[in-house]
């Protein structure tokens, strides 16, 4: 059975975020993940997972400037210095969360520009952050994003996303496998499942066409859910959609997994 980890940046939008955490536990989640927790002191996340026997299960390395529609600097150059700064912050709220995967955004690709010279400081940039989490027992982890929702997202398919890892060649760099982006882009979410078995260390969920809960469109997340176990992933599965009404209300596609309030 899949193991669900509610991402507190979609999810119970209408309470404040630090409340999120006692919410996800009401609602039966053992993890949660999110964006990014840097505008609280890592001390305080510790203490709401703490409180709430919850694992912290993903977050993301700063993204640069998000309010100016920044997505990530991994793959551009001239922010070297920045993302190295950013590996290193976000090191120290994994070692007071306890968290164990660690997301690196690439970031918005800008228009004309050759993308060898994308392709070249995204492998430096992932290599010095694989060195760095190694030696801490962390997962790095790179997301395929669809380009319908991010325009010009540098990194948009898996098969992008194995050739990066395949040429970074770290053992505890893998995939962040989303499976509502890869429905966008690819489709064929089976034959992914399968064929990239042991290569991706998460996986996130929501419904297509909207992003909605993943009962809701063409995305039959039951087999697929059957399908990850089958293939012995036993890592989380991220609850990254967007409710259309009050999250608890639409947590009835999770009750046969024993999420939910009864």
């Amino acid at each position: 059975m899949p193991n669900f980890a509610a991402n507190l940046s979609f999810l119970y939008q209408d309470i404040p975020f630090l409340d999120r955490f006692e919410a996800a536990r009401r609602s039966g989640f053992k993890a949660v993940e999110y964006l990014f927790p840097y505008d609280f002191p890592a001390e305080t996340i510790a203490e709401r997972l703490t409180r709430n026997g919850l694992v912290q299960a993903l977050f993301n390395m700063p993204p640069g400037d998000w309010g100016k529609g920044e997505r990530g600097i991994a793959a551009l150059p001239g922010r070297e210095s920045e993302f190295r700064d950013g590996v290193a912050r976000a090191l120290l709220y994994a070692e007071v969360t306890g968290c164990r995967t660690l997301h690196a955004m690439a970031g918005i690709w800008p228009q004309g520009r050759e993308r060898a010279e994308g392709e070249r400081v995204y492998a430096e940039n992932l290599n010095f952050a694989a060195d760095r989490l190694a030696a801490e027992g962390i997962t790095l982890v790179i997301e395929p994003i669809n380009t319908r929702d991010f325009p010009d997202y540098f990194l948009s398919t898996t098969r992008e996303g194995m050739a990066a890892i395949e040429r970074a060649g770290h053992s505890n760099l893998k995939l962040q496998l989303d499976l509502y982006h890869a429905q966008v882009m690819e489709g064929d979410l089976a034959h992914k499942i399968r064929d990239l078995a042991g290569q991706y260390a998460h996986v996130q969920i929501a419904g297509n066409p909207g992003r909605n809960e993943p009962d809701i469109g063409e995305i039959h997340y039951p087999f697929l859910f059957d399908l990850l176990d089958e293939v012995g992933y036993a890592g989380w599965v991220g609850c990254e959609y967007r409710p259309k009404g009050d999250t608890e209300g639409g947590l009835g596609w999770a009750k046969r997994y024993g999420i939910g309030r009864r």
